[in-house]
């Protein structure tokens, strides 16, 4: 297996690249391990999101819908 070590600007390490082929055979071996994986959105699915997001930011400027909190929407991240 031929790991990559990623570090930040301080040399610190802070995460690991694992080749592909290397992943699909750790996932054979521990199923458990596909559910950390995230599917990446589709662009209609971003282009959704942004269009709900601009209409509930127009609902909010016109007093129709409250804003939420700051930590509310970082959690949702």
């Amino acid at each position: 297996m031929n790991l990559q070590v990623i570090h930040d600007s301080k040399g610190n390490p802070t995460g690991v690249f694992i080749p592909m082929q290397d992943w699909k055979r750790l996932k054979k071996r521990y199923t458990e391990l596909a559910g950390y994986e995230v599917e990446e959105p589709t662009k209609e699915q971003l282009i959704s999101e942004l269009k709900e997001a601009i209409q509930e930011l127009k609902e909010i400027e016109q007093g129709t819908k409250l804003a939420r909190p700051l930590a509310d929407l970082l959690n949702e991240l």
